[in-house]
């Protein structure tokens, strides 16, 4: 009778550890991950009076909002690599697109953001433009690692570089600026639209699938837009009218700037609009003329990418996802629209590295709006956050395992992070967060080049280490680069910068009055990330 009694009693506690568990996977979070390519933080929600992007304001309403986050490094290859691997570009050993490796062969075999959430039972799905195409991502987009499916990649993004640009001749282009008509396109559509429709068919789908229904998803959606070049549906040129647009404040290069800190824009001086110019390499300024109808164009690309987001979001409320999944939103690195005379991304100024980045988590951050602030646009947070933090950040928030801190070789170790979670700063946006934020950039030589925005690693010969303060400083030390070891050399400091005001309009670091503030900067800079925690893990 006693063994009858002891069996009865495993089988039921086996059932309610079974029930358990199955009803812990029916709540466990969905994450719905959209990053927009090149996408400064000029929004409506940001403070950008001009921009419209309503469907991102609906998103910023009931998020976190964060008024500092910062991007590795601003190109797209190192950028998506770190914060997809939750290291930082100096331990991925990507830091150009250009003749980029695979960290899993060249680094390390980390486990990747995705990947994490798929070895914890979620349907991971790439769409659109995620892991940077090629060698950066061993042409499969980190596939099958991270993804359950093959990602999808829109047919019509063969004809990015494709002269489909109208002139005003009638003839067709390579231009940056490229308003158009969907009917005249090859395939009469856009990337960024397919992309859509692909991801908004999955919802639908993935709410009907008997074999799927209740497994949890990670669903990555990455926008080509406002990535140059600047090519959407020209009905959203109609929202911002040229008297409405203005040049940058700022538009000459900033007094005491060091030749090697400038980037020459070189990835746009081909493009048939801009050779027709005929600038002046390194340091022409572009005319305000066509200054102005740049930004005009990508704030309505900007524009476009809202619409479509706002159609994704409401396919996540008609498919009855809205309540049950986190939503990230960011720039995976910003974009120069004149600033400092510079017109891409490519250097270490806050216009090229500083990105949004909005986090919605039901029944947190839209409750406690409602609550705290119920006539404010969301909750904002001036916290400093890196890109890098995502990983970890998203693992609690889902209730996976959130990856430790590094050590200080991490190369053989395949799960741990260099960010931190931030869900601290989420569950109370005055929470002292970082001291610092770190970015970097690669460069050829002391001064500009034809290779300076993009030099391959064979052609690095100096990196910039770039730190943004809690006192809203920015400190940089550009110092030598051994291109074999792939590390800096910091007795040979080539440069200095120090700007003590946000636009970083006057580079104050040799100025004698600063001198003990630069000492006191370049030892926090020298000590690195990990120093700049706010705990302590050392």
């Amino acid at each position: 009778m006693g063994g009858k009694k002891y069996s009865l009693q495993l089988i039921l506690l086996i059932c309610f550890l079974v029930c358990k568990l199955a009803e812990s996977r029916i709540r466990q979070r969905n994450v719905l991950f959209i990053v927009s390519d090149d996408l400064r933080p000029a929004l409506a929600s940001y403070g950008n009076a001009i921009v419209q992007t309503p469907n991102l304001d609906k998103l910023a309403e009931r998020s976190v909002r964060f008024s500092t986050a910062a991007s590795q490094l601003a190109v797209c290859a190192p950028s998506r690599t770190s914060f997809l691997t939750g290291r930082r570009p100096d331990t991925t050993k990507v830091f150009s697109n250009k003749n980029a490796t695979y960290w899993r062969t060249n680094a390390g075999n980390f486990t990747s953001l995705p990947q994490h959430f798929k070895k914890a039972g979620y349907v991971t799905v790439s769409v659109g433009k995620i892991f940077h195409p090629g060698e950066a991502s061993n042409f499969t987009y980190d596939y099958p690692y991270s993804w359950s499916m093959r990602p999808y990649i829109p047919s019509a993004e063969k004809y990015k570089n494709a002269k489909v640009c109208p002139g005003q001749d009638g003839k067709l282009y390579t231009n940056i600026v490229c308003p158009v008509d969907l009917s005249q396109q090859p395939e009469k559509t856009l990337p960024d639209i397919q992309s859509t429709q692909f991801a908004i068919n999955f919802l639908q789908q993935h709410s009907t699938n008997h074999n799927t229904k209740g497994q949890p998803f990670f669903l990555a959606v990455g926008y080509h837009k406002p990535h140059i070049p600047l090519k959407y549906p020209k009905q959203f040129l109609d929202l911002y009218p040229m008297e409405k647009i203005h040049v940058a404040p700022d538009p000459s290069r900033p007094s005491g700037m060091p030749p090697v800190a400038y980037e020459p824009w070189t990835d746009i001086r081909w493009r048939d609009d801009i050779a027709a110019l005929n600038l002046s390499f390194p340091y022409s300024r572009m005319p305000d003329w066509y200054a102005k109808k740049i930004i005009q164009n990508y704030y309505a690309a900007t524009s476009y990418v809202d619409a479509l987001i706002g159609d994704l979001l409401d396919a996540l409320n008609t498919f009855g996802f809205s309540d049950n999944t986190i939503v990230s939103f960011i720039g995976d690195h910003g974009w120069a629209l004149g600033e400092h005379l510079e017109w891409s991304k490519y250097s270490n100024f806050r216009v090229a590295t500083n990105v949004p980045l909005m986090l919605h988590v039901p029944g947190l951050t839209d409750t406690r709006q409602k609550r705290l602030q119920p006539r404010h646009s969301g909750l904002v947070s001036d916290a400093l956050v890196e890109l890098v933090d995502l990983f970890p950040t998203l693992a609690e928030l889902a209730g996976i395992e959130v990856p430790d801190v590094c050590p200080d070789d991490s190369s053989k170790i395949f799960l741990c992070t260099e960010g931190l979670s931030f869900v601290p700063v989420l569950k109370n946006v005055s929470t002292l967060w970082k001291k610092a934020i770190f970015s970097q950039y690669p460069r050829p030589s002391d001064t500009p080049q034809e290779n300076s925005c993009q030099p391959t690693i064979s052609e690095t010969k100096i990196m910039g280490y770039s730190m943004q303060t809690s006192q809203q400083y920015r400190y940089t030390e550009w110092v030598q680069f051994d291109p074999n070891s792939q590390k800096g050399n910091w007795s040979n400091v080539h440069a200095r910068e120090l700007y003590l005001d946000k636009n970083e309009d006057k580079n104050v670091a040799e100025f004698s009055e600063f001198s003990k503030l630069v000492k006191e900067l370049s030892t926090q800079l020298r000590k690195g990330w990990r120093y700049a925690l706010p705990i302590n893990l050392n």
